[in-house]
């Protein structure tokens, strides 16, 4: 065991190997970019899938789509090894606090998930995001617990939109990037973070509070993920002027993101 977590150490102090995780953190940005970009056609009428498996297929349709693809695999793939490994070995070495340490392991299993999601549009079984989103809360409505299970889910989720907001408004992401001295481009990064943040949280938010209404409903066809929420939005009172500005948001984060894989302090 010493071996391997000497190995892990050795791996994940790689200058290669943190180039390529670090290219993570630019690939969710330009998806997130892409979301935002999908969000605004349906702020003005047009159609679309705004969320991850939307944007992994507008990828794939480029004319270097299965490049594209497999690059963005193997960063995200990168990026959730190496939070793994600042997980486990922030521990060992006592460098990282609790929370950095379980933050870490959180990240990894997004990116996880994110690689997961690529990977079956490489090999052709990618699957609609809105589909699956029901899918899955009609499968736990039927287990034991389930509707228990997925209010407490959509809970997690909605409270995650809060504290993402929250880090927004405090400006504590802050604290893990190494800030330019020059002030014009502090401001842009500082600015990308505040709007990003915040649009993050609202839509987290949002696909909390749908899967809680599927499930107290029993409508899991309401469940509908990210892509469902942002419709959703659509129909509200001025939805298209709020749902423009969710997709400036998104936008915002998802360039904040390419910010965070220059200057993410380790």
């Amino acid at each position: 065991m010493r071996k391997a977590a000497d190995m892990a150490e050795e791996a994940s102090n790689s200058r290669t190997f943190a180039v390529v995780a670090r290219a993570g953190y630019v690939v969710s940005g330009l998806l997130h970019i892409l979301i935002g970009a999908i969000a605004l056609q349906l702020a003005v009428g047009r159609g679309g899938e705004a969320d991850v498996s939307g944007a992994v297929a507008s990828l794939a349709s480029q004319p270097a789509g299965p490049f594209l693809l497999w690059a963005c695999f193997a960063a995200c793939a990168a990026l959730a090894l190496w939070q793994l490994g600042n997980a486990i070995l922030g521990q060992r070495t006592g460098s990282n606090k609790l929370g950095k340490r379980l933050s870490a392991v959180g990240q990894a299993m997004v990116f996880a998930a994110l690689a997961a999601t690529i990977i079956s549009f490489v090999v052709g079984k990618g699957q609609n995001s809105r589909e699956s989103s029901s899918d899955v809360t009609v499968t736990l409505m039927k287990a034991p617990f389930g509707m228990f299970l997925l209010i407490a889910a959509g809970a997690g989720i909605a409270i995650t939109g809060i504290v993402f907001a929250v880090r927004g408004f405090r400006q504590t992401f802050t604290k893990d990037l190494s800030l330019s001295s020059a002030r014009t481009v502090r401001k842009f990064q500082v600015g990308v973070g505040v709007v990003g943040y915040i649009a993050k949280g609202i839509a987290l938010f949002l696909v909390g509070l749908l899967v809680v209404i599927a499930t107290v409903r029993a409508q899991p066809e309401q469940s509908t993920g990210l892509d469902g929420s942002l419709k959703a939005l659509r129909e509200q009172p001025y939805g298209p002027y709020l749902l423009a500005a969710v997709a400036l948001g998104l936008i915002a984060y998802g360039l904040f993101l390419m910010v965070k894989a220059r200057t993410l302090r380790t």
